[in-house]
C-alpha cells in the first residue's frame, strides 16, 4: 500500500466518523497543507463544507453556526499562522460553550523546529481555551480505526462537560492529493457509536433541602442570564410563578420573546438600578437564584456587591465557578431544567406583593425609557422601534460594546419567538459580522445589530454572505467611532480621548455595502428608520440600514431617562428604602 493510499484512508475514515459521531458542518479555510482534509470533506456528501478566504472570519462564521444548532462544526486550516488566527474564535468558543472542532493541518515532525516554511509551533497552540488536544499519526497503513477513535472522541470532547472547541492536529507529509478511485474507502466495519449523553441532577434529599430553604420566604429573586437552552426559560418561568418572584431577564437568557406568559419577567432592571434608592430597595431580597452566566447589565453586579444579608445561588450545568462579584455564592452543579423540574413539587405557593411591587418599578420604568423624544433618531428609540418589527421565528444577533447594552435597556418582552443572541464569552468586538453570518448559514432570519467599529473590524465577514447567498439584515450605528467610552472616566480628558477611544473612522462605510453587493439604506430620522428596515426585511441577501446618530446626544440622552427614573423610583419607595419591612 502506498502513501497515497494509506492518506486516503486515514482522511476518510477520520471524515466519516465526525459525520457519524454527529457533524453535520465543516468550514474550510483553503492552504496546501490541509488539502487532504479539505478535500475529503468537499468530496462526503455526508457533511456540508463552507470556504471562507479569511481565517478569522472562518473562525467566528463557525461560532455563529455551531451557536445556533447548538452542535459541532469543524474548521479546517493549513499551517503555520492560518491556525493562530482562529484564536480570537477559539476564546470566543471557550467561554461562551460553543462546540467547535479545529483540525489544523501541520508540518511532518522532521520539519518542525529545522527553519522549515510555514512550520510554527502548533502543539497545544490554544492552550487552556482547547478543552482537548491530540497530535495525529502520521498516516499509515492500518490505521483507520486509529483515526475513528480520535474523531469520535473529538466529538464527545467538543461536548462534554460544557461544549467547547478541542484541536486535532494532523502532521501531514507529501504528496498531499488523496486518491478517492482507492476501493474500500469511507464507512468500513468498524464505527464507534455516538454515546449516550445524560444530564447532571441532584439527590431527592438535596432538592427537598433546597425547597425548606425557599418556602416562607416571599422577597426571592431569580436571575437569568445569558444561556443557550430553549426550554430552560420555561422552566425557570414555572418555578418563578410557584415562587411569586421575579424574573431579571437579560436579552440573551431567552426570556423576553417568545409565548409564555412572562409575568414574572422584569426587563428594566438595569435602568431600575441606576437609581441607588432602588438598589437599597431590592437588599431586601432574601435569596437570588442566578441561571446563567452573569447577565450583561454592570448595574447588576455593582449591586450583587454590595449585598449583604441576601443568600446567593448560581445554578450551572458545568462544575464551574462563574461568579464575578466575589460574594459568598452556593454553587448548585445540576442541569438548570431539570432542577426546576424536581424542585417544583416541593414548594409552596409563595405570595405575590413583592412580585406585584416589582411589576410596578419595571412599568414606570417602561413609561420613561420607552418615552419618545422627538423625530431624531436615538439607538435606544431604535431599538424599541426594531423589536417591534422582527418577525416571528427570527434571530437578533447583537454586537458587543454599546448595543448589547442598548438591546438590554430598550428590548422588551415580546410575545413572538425571537431568539436575541450575541458573543458574550470574551465580549469583544472581533468576528461579530461573520457570527451573524454563520448563524444566517442555518437559513434562519437574521439581524444583526452592530456599531460602526465592529463594523469596520469586521468587514471580510460580508464575504460569506454573498457567496452563499445568505439573508442578513445589518442594522448599522454609526456614531463616527466608540460610543461606550462616552460613559467612562476617560472621556474627561479631551487632550487624548478622540485619537485613543473615540477613534473617528470617518469612513463612508455604505461602500464596503457596495462592494459586497448589499443594499444600503441611510436613516436619519425614526420614520426613515422604520420605512429602512421594513423594506430590508423584504428583500434577499445582505441588505444594511445605516442610522446615523450622534455619540454625545446617546450620553445625555441615557442619563436623562436615568434621572427622571430615579425620581418615579423615589416616589414610589420612597427615600427610605425600608418603608415595607
Amino acid at each position: 500500500m502506498n502513501y497515497t493510499e494509506q492518506l486516503t484512508r486515514y482522511t476518510t475514515h477520520f471524515i466519516d466518523q465526525l459525520a457519524v459521531s454527529g457533524v453535520k458542518h465543516a468550514v474550510i479555510s483553503p492552504g496546501s497543507r490541509s488539502t487532504p482534509l479539505a478535500m475529503t470533506v468537499a468530496e462526503y456528501e455526508g457533511i456540508r463544507h463552507w470556504v471562507q478566504l479569511d481565517e478569522r472570519s472562518a473562525g467566528f462564521f463557525a461560532v455563529g453556526l455551531a451557536k445556533e444548532k447548538q452542535e459541532p462544526v469543524v474548521l479546517i486550516c493549513t499551517s503555520g499562522t492560518a491556525a493562530a488566527n482562529y484564536f480570537p474564535a477559539v476564546v470566543e468558543a471557550y467561554y461562551s460553550r460553543v462546540p467547535l472542532i479545529i483540525l489544523t493541518a501541520d508540518r511532518p515532525q522532521e520539519l518542525r523546529d529545522a527553519g522549515a516554511p510555514q512550520a510554527i509551533d502548533q502543539i497545544r497552540m490554544y492552550g487552556s481555551y482547547a478543552k482537548w488536544f491530540h497530535d495525529m499519526l502520521i498516516p499509515e497503513e492500518n490505521k483507520e480505526i486509529y483515526a475513528r477513535k480520535q474523531a469520535a472522541r473529538s466529538v464527545e470532547e467538543s461536548l462534554r462537560s460544557h461544549p467547547g472547541p478541542v484541536q486535532v492536529n494532523f502532521p501531514l507529509r507529501e504528496p498531499l492529493m488523496p486518491d478517492f478511485t482507492v476501493d474500500g474507502l469511507w464507512r468500513g466495519d468498524t464505527v464507534f457509536p455516538e454515546p449516550k449523553r445524560g444530564v447532571r441532577t441532584l439527590q431527592e434529599s438535596e432538592v427537598a433541602q433546597y425547597a425548606e430553604r425557599f418556602n416562607g420566604k416571599d422577597k426571592g429573586l431569580i436571575v437569568c442570564g445569558p444561556h443557550t437552552d430553549r426550554e430552560t426559560g420555561e422552566r425557570i418561568e414555572a418555578l418563578a410563578e410557584t415562587l411569586g418572584v421575579p424574573v431579571f431577564a437579560d436579552p440573551l437568557s431567552r426570556m423576553r420573546g417568545g409565548k409564555t406568559s412572562k409575568a414574572n419577567v422584569i426587563t428594566h432592571y438595569d435602568s431600575l438600578l441606576r437609581s441607588e434608592r432602588f438598589g437599597d430597595w431590592l437588599e431586601q431580597a432574601d435569596y437570588v437564584i442566578r441561571f446563567g452566566a452573569m447577565p450583561v447589565s454592570k448595574a447588576y453586579l455593582k449591586w450583587v456587591k454590595r449585598t449583604k444579608s441576601t443568600e446567593m445561588y448560581v445554578v450551572d450545568s458545568d462544575m464551574s465557578y462563574r461568579e464575578p462579584a466575589e460574594v459568598p455564592t452556593e454553587f448548585i452543579w445540576a442541569d438548570p431544567s431539570t432542577f426546576c423540574e424536581s424542585l417544583l413539587p416541593y414548594l409552596d405557593k409563595g405570595g405575590t406583593e413583592w412580585l406585584e411591587e416589582m411589576q410596578e418599578l419595571d412599568r414606570a420604568a417602561a413609561d420613561i425609557m420607552f418615552k419618545a423624544e422627538g423625530e431624531d433618531l436615538y439607538e435606544g428609540e431604535a431599538v424599541y422601534e426594531l423589536s417591534g418589527l422582527l418577525d416571528p421565528g427570527s434571530v437578533l444577533f447583537v454586537g458587543n460594546s454599546m448595543p448589547i447594552r442598548d438591546v438590554d435597556t430598550f428590548f422588551p418582552a415580546v410575545n413572538r419567538e425571537i431568539d436575541i443572541l450575541a458573543n458574550r464569552g470574551a465580549n469583544g468586538i472581533d468576528g461579530v459580522t461573520s457570527t451573524a453570518a454563520g448563524l444566517a448559514a442555518s437559513g434562519r432570519n437574521v439581524t444583526l445589530l452592530t456599531g460602526d467599529i465592529s463594523f469596520f473590524h469586521d468587514m471580510n465577514g460580508l464575504h460569506a454572505v454573498g457567496r452563499y447567498d445568505l439573508d442578513l439584515t445589518i442594522v448599522l450605528f454609526n456614531n463616527n467611532g466608540g460610543g461606550i467610552f462616552s460613559y467612562l472616566p476617560q472621556a474627561s480628558y479631551p487632550d487624548h480621548y478622540e485619537t485613543l477611544f473615540g477613534t473617528p473612522l470617518d469612513l463612508e462605510l455604505e461602500h464596503a455595502t457596495r462592494m459586497y453587493k448589499g443594499v444600503h439604506r441611510k436613516a436619519r430620522t425614526k420614520q426613515q428608520f422604520v420605512e429602512a428596515i421594513n423594506d430590508a426585511s423584504a428583500e434577499k441577501g445582505l441588505s444594511v440600514v445605516e442610522a446615523m446618530v450622534s455619540r454625545e446626544t446617546h450620553v445625555e440622552y441615557h442619563r436623562n431617562k436615568w434621572s427622571l427614573l430615579d425620581k418615579r423610583v423615589r416616589e414610589k419607595v420612597g427615600d427610605d428604602a425600608s418603608h415595607s419591612e
